[in-house]
């Protein structure tokens, strides 16, 4: 019997909050929650950003240190909580009045002689034949360069094209809640994020590893395009044109399997399976895809799986804009026939199935805890869903490399063939949804929703609710399907769907028929959600998510109804223990689990012998036995 996976813990961070205790998804249907939600899910999110905290004793002050009651807070913060999270205005100033730094090249050509004095140090170490230094005393040195040509370049500020993007919430910076040293920007968001799944899980990390043989842990964990922020390698690439050294930090850190590393090293202290698959946008489900055979086929019985991408950098933006990827200023004044664009049209920018220009660049980073089922009952892990499997197929040939093609019919028709045959007929055609890709791009729009409108048609789905969280969120490369599933959970836990709230109508040329898009949240109970992927190049994925429910009932049919009522009675002090990470949390009372230094082993300390490693620290051995399929050849046959 293959092992099911199931989902113990979730963490992360994106722009509608933290991901554990599904404040994120609450943030996208803040407005269908009932009152006590609202509140909780505000004052959460104001703490989060500083803009209001709590005593040890739980009572709330604002900003100013002045004391104020919840209610009070909530009031005072509401309409700034609103303003600065999800899509909106780029808040770093180089993308707003100063502009983006950049330099020009130019030729001068020099009626006569010029002088000048330098430091000795900025001096270039080759210059031209021509100049003419003269040491003024040891730290300045005068240069007269002759008539003629001299090649410079020229520093400017050139007006930011793209202005909106799903940023975290203002204020809030995972590097101040660790001790942090030249971090990239994504690999604080991986030590939050993977904290925060650790502490929604409700389980003790070091009583949950003494459980295991060490190497029945993994980790797949990276991102679509490495750290390319000035921490990483977007510093190193421009350190010789930009006049600056590199660090010994910045090419190491900027791999993209760097988040599974960081997790191994600093927060797990984990020695099992490692690894990092890259798919552009379908990246975060390559990595669920690796942890969910894992479990299945037995070679691990706990993996964490996630993503951490920070792609909000004038290089990376100017790039995708240059693609005729991103919704920029001129083409969303074009949109609406708009002189100037207000901080309300920044927050409208990305609009899936609708008429729109291109999508919206976001950051984010999110994991989750996959277990074994078995595991998961003998533990008393709470279960927040299951993951049967991740479909992957490539487009085949291709007109370009950016340009859609046929794999996500297959991989989207394989996971509902799944839920079919899993679930039956009507639970496929009436509870489950769709979690769409939905980029906002006008080729995305046509071509997503023709392949959810023909594999609708060919099960007979007539009115399929297709959600869209990159309207709320933004586009954030490879941890998108990541957004995608963690509202998916939430989705389930709440019985919402999140509307598309830019989806002021359907785009003409959207396929959708037998889809069912929809503006506002509306209840629903699902089964099962697909997370879709179109990933840049040909990267297709589809997750099937089950609902907890269904996950449950999944258990009583594979161990017993006696099983189940022992796991349900263990699984309280789990539940209590993740609802007091999740109101230390809602307080903004963060402490991530960041181990440097802690536990360094080389080699010597080991005691190996040829059937097991045993490792100072860990409660079991590592085994060496291993399985063969080969058979045996005898000791005396030749080869």
């Amino acid at each position: 019997m293959s092992h099911l996976p199931v989902i113990v813990g979730m963490g992360g961070v994106n722009p509608a909050g933290r991901t554990s205790g599904h404040q994120a998804f609450r943030r996208t249907v803040l407005d269908a929650l009932p009152a006590d939600d609202q509140a909780q899910t505000l004052l959460g999110l104001a703490a989060m950003m500083r803009l209001a905290h709590a005593q040890a004793d739980d009572t709330w002050h604002d900003a100013d240190g002045q004391p104020l009651d919840a209610a009070a807070i909530v009031e005072q913060t509401r309409q700034r909580v609103l303003d600065h999270t999800l899509i909106r205005r780029i808040e770093d100033p180089r993308f707003n009045a100063e502009g983006l730094p950049a330099n020009r090249r130019a030729s001068l050509a020099l009626e006569a002689p010029m002088t000048f004095h330098v430091r000795r140090r900025q001096l270039p170490e080759s210059l031209p034949p021509t100049w003419q230094v003269r040491e003024l005393d040891r730290r300045t040195l005068e240069v007269t360069v002759p008539a003629g040509e001299m090649d410079v370049m020229l520093p400017e500020t050139r007006p930011a094209q793209v202005r909106a993007a799903g940023q975290l919430p203002s204020g809030f910076e995972p590097s101040r809640l660790y001790r942090s040293v030249h971090h990239p920007r994504g690999l604080s968001m991986t030590i939050f994020a993977a904290s925060d799944c650790l502490g929604d899980s409700g389980l003790d990390w070091d009583e949950l590893r003494d459980r295991l043989d060490p190497d029945q842990v993994a980790v797949y964990a990276g991102n679509s395009i490495g750290q390319l922020d000035d921490e990483g390698w977007g510093g190193l690439l421009k350190s010789f044109v930009s006049g600056k050294r590199a660090t010994s930090k910045q090419m190491p850190l900027g791999y993209g399997q760097m988040p599974a590393d960081f997790l191994n090293a600093y927060v797990l202290g984990s020695v099992g399976g490692t690894g990092a698959a890259l798919g552009a946008c379908a990246s975060f489900l390559y990595n669920l895809r690796l942890g969910v055979d894992d479990i299945r086929a037995g070679r691990r019985r706990l993996v964490m799986v996630g993503t951490a991408d920070a792609p909000i950098t004038p290089e990376i933006v100017e790039g995708f804009r240059a693609m005729g990827a991103l919704a920029d200023d001129d083409s969303l004044k074009a949109l609406d026939a708009l002189e100037l664009l207000t901080d309300a049209d920044y927050q409208r920018a990305c609009r899936p199935f609708a008429r729109n220009c291109g999508f919206t660049m976001g950051e984010s980073s999110q994991f989750l805890m996959l277990m074994d089922d078995a595991l998961a009952l003998e533990v008393g892990a709470e279960v927040l869903g299951s993951v049967p499997e991740v479909f992957v197929n490539a487009d085949g040939w291709k007109r370009s490399i950016s340009a859609p093609g046929i794999g996500n019919y297959i991989t989207l028709g394989k996971a509902a063939s799944l839920v079919r045959d899993m679930l039956g007929d009507t639970a496929l055609r009436e509870r489950t949804i769709v979690h769409a890709h939905g980029t906002s791009t006008p080729k995305n729009r046509v071509t997503e929703s023709h392949v959810l409108d023909l594999v609708a048609q060919a099960h007979g789905i007539q009115a399929w609710p297709v959600v869209a969280v990159k309207a709320f969120v933004g586009h954030s490369q490879g941890s998108a399907a990541g957004d995608q599933l963690a509202s998916a959970l939430g989705s389930f836990a709440h019985g919402l769907l999140p509307g598309i709230p830019t989806l002021e109508a359907v785009a003409d040329d959207v396929h959708a028929e037998r889809l069912r898009l929809f503006r506002d949240p509306q209840r629903f109970r699902a089964d099962a959600a697909f997370i879709n992927a179109k990933g840049f190049g040909g990267n297709n994925a589809t997750g099937v998510v089950l609902s907890p429910a269904v996950t449950e009932r999944l258990l009583v049919a594979r161990h017993g109804e006696t099983a189940v009522a022992a796991w349900q009675a263990r699984r309280e002090a789990t539940r209590e223990a993740a609802a007091g990470y999740h109101r230390d949390a809602d307080f903004g009372r963060f402490h991530p689990r960041y181990r440097f230094g802690e536990g360094v082993l080389e080699g010597p300390e080991l005691e190996v012998s040829d059937a097991a490693i045993h490792i100072p620290g860990y409660a079991r051995p590592v085994s060496l036995v291993v399985d063969n399929p080969f058979g045996r050849l005898d000791d005396g046959e030749e080869s």
